[in-house]
This record gives structure tokens, C-alpha cells and sequence, in this order.
């Protein structure tokens, strides 16, 4: 997989109280992916910015919300969530840059 495509397929950390949660507990972190992204793609991606072996990854499309406006019904954009388990004795750190 080329570089390009590593920085294409992870949008960025989704943050939310669930996924802290997992993070605090389970050693697990949650990403916003590419929704053409595969689990393949995402181990790859993951284990060469943050330099850290993926144990498993799993994938969950999350639907957009329909919402009203004054101009009318919208629709939110729909998109892919990655929930990535590490092995143990990893951990992602999102402060420091990789290299």
C-alpha cells in the first residue's frame, strides 16, 4: 500500500464517551475510516503510523441521520467507523508524531 493511500484511509479518532471507554478497559481505539476502506487497509495503515501491531480490526457503517431544516428534510453524510483492537502490551499515543 502506498503512502498516499495511508493517509487517505484514516480520517481521524473518533471520540466519543463509549469509545473512551473501550480505550480505558479494553485497550481498543476508535477510528473515522474511508468508507471504501477495507480491514486490511486499516491494520496496514494504523501499524505503520503509530508503530504497533493490530490484533483485530472491525468495521461498523453508521448510517447519516435525517434532519430538518428550515429549507426543508436533509440528510447527514453516512460513514465508516474502525474499531481497532491492539495486542497486548500496546498502546496508541496520539501526542507524539510518528516517524
Amino acid at each position: 500500500m502506498n503512502q498516499e493511500r495511508v493517509f487517505k484511509v484514516l480520517v481521524g479518532p473518533h471520540i466519543s464517551e463509549k469509545a473512551t471507554v473501550l480505550a480505558d478497559k479494553q485497550g481498543q481505539f476508535v477510528f473515522k475510516v474511508a468508507t471504501d476502506a477495507t480491514k486490511l487497509e486499516i491494520k496496514k495503515a494504523v501499524e505503520s503510523l503509530f508503530n504497533v501491531k493490530v490484533e483485530r480490526v472491525t468495521t461498523q457503517n453508521v448510517l447519516g441521520k435525517s434532519k430538518r431544516t428550515a429549507r426543508g428534510l436533509g440528510k447527514r453524510n453516512d460513514w465508516k467507523k474502525a474499531v481497532i483492537s491492539l495486542q497486548p502490551g500496546q498502546d496508541l499515543d496520539f501526542t507524539s508524531s510518528a516517524e
